[in-house]
């Protein structure tokens, strides 16, 4: 069964946007015209409470970007962004979200992140989309988004270690690029890690 899954094409990660992807709103004609392709398309949505740890507003004396422990996890502190409830946190316009069968909420842990669509950082707690996605006999998924040095990365290697199949559409890709050349790294990570990267 062929499965689309998109990773967090919202508001905030859209040019403009609090935590902008360069290039993001460029995802969203491409996986437009891919939907028809697919029998099921599913959606992760980061979906934070006001107060998020990775938030660096709750961190004072803290910088956005700069790296701190939470809860025993390394966490980059990000603007706040994709707050539960706000414009930030919808999906971009134009995102044919008639074709999404189910959306998968992560990041509502304010104790800890959620970069995957499968688990929090700490793989402490799953989202449901594993077991979901078993239950409907997906075996393989085609995974595009954002950032592809993010929330697209680690759900691929956590789709992987999950025993999908996974091929990832660069072309359906942006990253953020905090380093230069981070999205690159990731796409050479995530081909070593087993996925097909066309």
């Amino acid at each position: 069964m062929k499965t689309l899954l998109l990773i967090d094409l919202q508001n905030d990660f859209m040019p403009g946007g609090a935590l902008a992807v360069p290039g993001g709103d460029e995802v969203i004609p491409v996986v437009n015209a891919l939907m028809p392709q697919f029998e099921r398309v599913v959606a992760t949505q980061d979906w934070h409470p006001t107060d998020h740890g990775s938030f660096a507003a709750n961190h004072p004396g803290r910088e956005v970007y700069e790296q701190i422990d939470l809860n025993g996890l390394p966490q980059t502190l990000w603007p706040v962004h994709c707050v539960q409830n706000t414009g930030g946190a919808l999906f971009a316009p134009g995102l044919d979200t008639r074709r999404i069968e189910r959306v998968f909420p992560k990041g509502t842990d304010r104790g800890i992140d959620s970069y995957s669509g499968f688990y929090d950082n700490g793989h402490r707690a799953s989202t449901g989309l594993g077991a979901w996605l078993r239950e409907r006999g997906v075996t393989a998924l085609t995974v595009a988004g954002v950032a592809t040095d993010y929330c697209v990365k680690f759900t691929v290697l956590d789709a992987l270690s999950e025993g999908f199949e996974v091929e990832l559409l660069a072309a359906g890709c942006r990253g953020v690029n905090l380093q230069a050349g981070d999205a690159e790294k990731a796409l050479e990570e995530m081909a070593t890690a087993g996925a097909r990267v066309v």
